[in-house]
């Protein structure tokens, strides 16, 4: 039996790279992993630490175990199904790759994103793609106010052109030595970053529907890289949604968003849901500014929403 990592997911198959060979095998699930898991439609994901059988021929094998992960993203499909799908494990750092034009990311997309990142405390920054192209007044203060929204929520954000080469030196050194993940929408532009931050890979890459104005799908499967400066990536396909679990308790969601956990504090009452208490600390840091209303709102959609079933 030998030890490797899923580098790639096509559905039904699996290519493991071998940690004492590099060697890689196209490998399928021993029955008993498929049959052990009804909560989520892969119970192997890419980033996977997995034990093996080689096939008699060396090219194929069987995984027999997966290893315990650290952490993962794990997100609802957006059919309503009851089954999860597991994104990538074992992450040591995450990007979320937005774009505020062409396509346009959400920010319920985003807070849906970063509450769970938070939740499996994996380090995300936020990557603003495509910033060559925030030229006019009205798209530099749309930028502005996104970067003042999730400054204020502490994460970092990283403004990059992958066409114009803008804080690419930049984001290999947060990548360096570290597994990591790209994911957003179709046509943010995940696969081209991961062209331009290594000029060895051959991600692909497409043009944006004229039609709508929305990513056309280039990444099919979930694929892990070696990057020729050290360490992994991976890339996934675009996203239309991000699907919250059912796991978080409504009483511990605002954990997850970091500026509200830290205002919260200083709340009177506890517990608090940070609705409708007086001397909220909460709703005054939102009256004061100091909480982006988008944030808060976002907060409170997920909290109300139907039996805590977070779909999106």
């Amino acid at each position: 039996m030998d030890t490797g990592i899923v580098v790639k997911h096509t559905g039904i198959n699996y290519i493991v790279q071998l940690t004492d060979s590099n060697v890689r095998l196209n490998c399928t699930l021993r029955g008993k992993l498929r049959l052990n898991d009804d909560k989520t439609t892969n119970p192997v994901a890419v980033g996977d630490i997995v034990d093996v059988e080689i096939g008699a021929n060396s090219n194929s094998g069987i995984i027999l175990n997966v290893h315990p992960r650290k952490n993962y993203i794990i997100r609802k499909p957006a059919n309503l199904s009851k089954q999860a799908h597991i994104v990538a494990a074992n992450i040591d750092k995450a990007f979320l790759v937005v774009s505020l034009i062409l396509p346009e990311t959400k920010l319920e997309f985003i807070d849906r994103f970063l509450l769970t990142t938070a939740a499996y405390h994996i380090d995300t920054t936020i990557i603003i793609n495509k910033i060559d192209l925030y030229e006019s007044d009205v798209l530099q203060s749309q930028l502005a106010e996104f970067e003042d929204i999730y400054n204020k929520a502490g994460y970092e954000i990283i403004k990059i052109s992958a066409t114009e080469n803008i804080n690419i030196d930049k984001l290999r050194e947060l990548m360096k030595d570290k597994v990591c993940v790209f994911l957003g929408n179709s046509g943010v532009g995940k696969s081209t970053l991961i062209n331009c931050v290594d000029n060895t890979q051959n991600a692909r890459t497409g043009k944006i529907s004229e039609a709508h104005k929305l990513g056309i799908h280039t990444t099919t499967f979930y694929e892990m890289f070696n990057l020729n400066f050290g360490g992994y990536i991976i890339d996934t396909p675009g996203l239309k949604g991000f699907g919250l679990i059912d796991e978080f308790e409504s009483e511990e969601l605002y954990h997850f968003f970091p500026e509200i956990f830290n205002f919260a504090k200083n709340c009177k009452y506890n517990p608090c849901t940070h609705t409708h208490e007086p001397q909220c600390a909460v709703q005054l840091a939102v009256e004061n500014g100091d909480i982006a209303v988008s944030r808060y709102n976002n907060y409170l959609k997920i909290l109300n929403a139907d039996n805590n079933k977070y779909r999106y």
